[in-house]
């Protein structure tokens, strides 16, 4: 008989907020992977999971077949998980037809470093805290648990319950489960162990334990489980990447996004990892040799990944109907959306198009600038096979086999799985090499948005400052247009505010209309 374990994972994870807008909680992203994955390799491979589905059930199940496809799962379906009536019980009794063993119960919220023991006794796991009053706790006694606690309640000596145990008399335990009614349904696991309790002995296990069921101890969780050197993810609300051993996971909500991005990989078929499974709203592909180009760039890389890339970026010559499609569909790219991600940025961050100075120098309001802009310029674009977000942190260097691997490719472009602006990609890069996304991430910037003022300063990598020069000679030696690199860079800022957090969105809005104004 192969051990067993039960994750409930129906519920909507209200206490982590906004973060489970978009996906399960089970799936919020600890050291670049999912919570759950942080579970689930802690235990042998022979080991089978059972899961009580909920609320974005689909999602977590989508996720647990493409990322373990050898591993054995079961799947309880909870259609009630929110509201009167709902609760960890129900869930719990959802999947009893599948747990008519010993087995192991651990909450998707419950991390623990160590090796879990089997289920060769009924036990329950426990660990440290100074403050008890958000945890059941129990009581133990000669290393057997007399007592299980609700929250508030807790007696001098008591440890807190960390939502994990085993449970060897299953029989008995799911007969109180079962007729425990809305007692049971209501208080979860911890109803029938307490009735196990009763007739049997329950030994207490000690674990180092990590919780991600609060916003504020997932951060302490994320803290203690920080990968050295590990990619830099500026993750959206909506989307985001998971490293799971030798594969890759991406996600989105958007099941268009998915599906177009895998119909890309033909037309990008050599210049970016083999995709290795797909669903509705994720696919994954193989952990491609190298490292990100920000960690190893150096001049001499950065010109080679410049002359390898003209190989990519391959001319499409197009017949006068379907450039002139093309040149709307730019129109639509770059006005249309810009307008709408700029509306979209005054809302999400409660803020109105001004005259206000930026660091100093006064500027028009925005609208002023777009209405100024030459649009047809800017529309007439270079039509060629496209990345869509060509910067560093999308790119891979492998030393080894002097090699570039392009990642996280945009789905389309205006609706084009295989045309798309070349200008648009060089923009991308312009955009990275003066936006570091590391140093972002350690916060290390600073915007200030007042009245009729903003203030921004952000610091730069001098090796991307020398990038930076090196990519406006090319451009020009090239005979490109080095003007609409610049505005076009502009409009990627102005775009991209919106989608994320604060006061980072800030930032990106008072350096976009900075730079449209430079270049105008």
């Amino acid at each position: 008989m192969k051990n067993r374990v039960f994750i409930p994972v129906a519920g909507t994870g209200s206490r982590l907020g906004g973060m489970t807008k978009y996906l399960n909680k089970s799936l919020i992203s600890v050291s670049n992977k999912p919570a759950i994955s942080n579970i689930i390799d802690n235990f042998s491979n022979d080991t089978e999971f059972v899961f009580a589905l909920g609320y974005k059930g689909e999602i977590v199940k989508e996720f647990l077949k493409l990322a373990y496809p050898k591993r054995k799962f079961y799947f309880g379906y909870v259609d009630l998980f929110e509201g009167e009536g709902s609760g960890l019980g129900l869930s719990m009794l959802s999947c009893k037809q599948f747990l008519q063993q010993p087995f192991i119960f651990c909450s998707c919220d419950t991390l623990v470093d160590g090796e879990i023991p089997q289920v060769d006794r009924n036990w329950i796991g426990f660990s440290e805290r100074k403050d008890l009053s958000s945890y059941r706790t129990v009581s133990i006694n000669d290393n057997k648990v007399e007592n299980i606690n609700e929250k508030g309640m807790a007696k001098e000596g008591d440890k807190p319950y960390i939502g994990l145990a085993g449970i060897y008399d299953y029989k008995s335990f799911w007969d109180s489960m079962e007729n425990g009614h809305s007692d049971a349904i209501n208080e979860g696991e911890v109803y029938g162990l307490k009735v196990l309790m009763k007739n049997n002995d329950i030994y207490a296990n000690f674990f180092e334990w990590y919780d991600t069921g609060t916003a504020e101890e997932l951060n302490k969780t994320r803290e203690h489980y920080k990968v050295e050197n590990a990619p830099n993810i500026l993750e959206k609300a909506n989307e985001t990447i998971w490293f799971l051993n030798d594969s890759v996971i991406k996600f989105s909500d958007d099941t268009k996004f998915i599906s177009d991005r895998v119909l890309r990989t033909k037309e990008l078929d050599g210049f970016i990892p083999k995709i290795t499974g797909f669903d509705n709203h994720m696919y994954s592909y193989e952990y491609a040799k190298g490292e990100v180009m920000s960690k190893v760039v150096t001049l001499p890389i950065f010109e080679k990944l410049l002359e390898d890339s003209l190989k990519f970026w391959e001319n499409k010559n197009l017949s006068m109907e379907t450039r002139s499609g093309f040149k709307e569909s730019c129109m639509k790219f770059y006005k249309d959306k810009t307008i709408e991600r700029v509306e979209l940025f005054y809302k999400n961050f409660n803020k109105s198009d001004g005259v206000e100075k930026i660091n100093d120098i006064v500027m028009p309001t925005l609208k002023e600038m777009l209405d100024n802009l030459d649009w047809n310029w800017i529309s007439d674009g270079l039509p060629g096979r496209f990345h869509g977000d060509f910067h560093f942190e999308n790119i891979l260097y492998s030393q080894e086999d002097d090699k570039f691997t392009f990642l996280d490719w945009r789905q389309n472009f205006g609706g084009s799985l295989t045309v798309g602006d070349i200008y648009y990609d060089f923009a991308k890069m312009l955009h990275g090499l003066i936006i570091c996304h590391e140093l972002i991430a350690k916060d290390l910037y600073g915007v200030e948005w007042k009245e009729d003022s903003i203030r921004f300063d952000f610091n730069r990598k001098q090796i991307l400052v020398q990038c930076e020069k090196s990519f406006e000679k090319w451009i020009i030696s090239n005979g490109y247009d080095i003007k609409k690199v610049k505005v076009l860079t502009a409009l990627v800022y102005l775009n991209i505010a919106a989608l994320h957090h604060h006061p980072y969105g800030l930032l990106l809005y008072a350096l976009g209309k900075s730079m449209l104004f430079e270049n105008l």
